[in-house]
């Protein structure tokens, strides 16, 4: 199988889908692989590092040509000129990476028509069976840990406690709302460096979770927010100001608050209003993790970090992106464990009727997954 790495062309995207080490593996594997120059110094690897490896390194032109299989971290859809790299796909090709497919793209319909087979990873089920290709919680894991040192270079107080001659300064206290795989590592990482950390979640089942980590767990008397697959679920309005009423009172005692609630597909929850900000201490700071999709505070502004009312707002966006090091590493292993997967057993067309393969199909023998249709299976 000649399977290709290309460069990608998202702004701001310094990931590359495989890296070298998992390379050597594909070729053990009997696989042709093709990268595209430059693919992954960005992320720190050199083309020589493929070479060695066992991979060809080539031009775009001649990858897209040549590959059966081609692997990218944000492909077509999540580019600017999407449509156009979809364009360079053919019949009976296979494209896999991040797609965001839960609404309608051009590029979908440009690989429907080419008779193209795409595989969206963010639609990997969070089954036992399928997590060693669970991709967004191999990101949110990093970037839960990345948040926590923003979080820290941003608070005016150390995080940990110091007992000096001049006097003992008290630790920082942090506050996490979400408690997924990137608010757990949040929690995590805010304690390794020594502060007093609280947590809430919609979902009152994370609490054994929180406190495993040495955190304590904020209840409040709200019904069960727990979702499909380990998500949150959209909540209604009268949920959310309840919900924002009682945490008012929580922000205010702390220094840093993390917020991760992200649904997939959905914008962001906001949770925090300008109204519960004027409670607030001066000098206290919030990192959004939710800021592409909209921002769990109201106040967010995605890039930038802003002071309203005395309080840091981070708006951080691109992290996994920024830690392409590591987060390509991962991602790499990911998306290998799902081709070993798509291709195991593979004959004349890849096996619909596996759970994992049929969830993350997007396009697949002239069709577009529900996902994308809003209908139910593949049509």
């Amino acid at each position: 199988m000649n399977i290709g790495i290309v460069k990608e062309q998202t702004k701001r995207e310094r990931r590359v889908a495989v890296v070298p080490m998992h390379v050597k593996q594909m070729v053990k594997a009997n696989h042709t692989v093709l990268v595209e120059q430059g693919a992954g110094l960005k992320a720190g690897f050199l083309d020589a590092a493929y070479e060695s490896a066992g991979a060809k390194v080539i031009d775009r032109e001649t990858l897209y040509d040549q590959a059966e299989i081609v692997l990218s971290v944000r492909f077509a859809n999540a580019s600017s000129d999407g449509e156009a790299i979809a364009k360079k796909l053919k019949k009976g090709q296979t494209v896999i990476g991040l797609m965001e497919p839960y609404e309608p793209h051009p590029s979908f319909d440009v690989m429907r028509k080419n008779q193209v087979s795409a595989f969206a990873l963010e639609l990997v089920p969070r089954t036992t069976r399928a997590q060693s290709m669970d991709v967004l919680s191999s990101m949110a894991n990093l970037a839960g840990y990345k948040a926590a040192l923003i979080g820290a270079n941003l608070s005016p107080k150390l995080f940990p406690m110091m007992m000096t001659a001049a006097g003992t300064i008290t630790p920082a206290k942090v506050f996490v709302i979400g408690v997924g795989v990137a608010g757990l590592q949040a929690i995590a990482t805010a304690k390794r460096l020594g502060a007093v950390v609280s947590a809430y979640d919609v979902r009152p089942e994370v609490k054994e979770q929180v406190e495993s980590l040495g955190a304590s767990f904020v209840e409040y008397d709200l019904e069960s927010g727990a979702g499909e697959g380990g998500y949150a679920k959209k909540m209604d309005d009268d949920f959310y100001k309840r919900q924002q009423a009682l945490m008012a009172k929580t922000l205010a005692d702390h220094d840093v608050i993390i917020t991760t609630a992200n649904i997939p597909g959905k914008k962001a929850p906001v949770l925090i209003t300008e109204a519960m900000m004027t409670s607030m201490k001066q000098g206290s700071v919030i990192v959004d993790l939710a800021a592409e999709r909209g921002g769990n505070c109201a106040l967010s502004k995605p890039g930038e970090t802003v002071d309203v009312h005395g309080v840091l707002i981070s708006g951080v966006i691109d992290i996994a992106s920024g830690l392409a090091g590591s987060t390509s590493t991962l991602y790499s292993k990911n998306i290998m464990t799902f081709v070993n997967h798509l291709l195991e057993g593979k004959t004349e067309s890849y096996d619909m009727n596996d759970d994992i393969v049929r969830a993350t199909a997007v396009v697949h023998e002239n069709a577009l997954h529900d996902n994308v249709r809003g209908k139910e299976g593949v049509e």
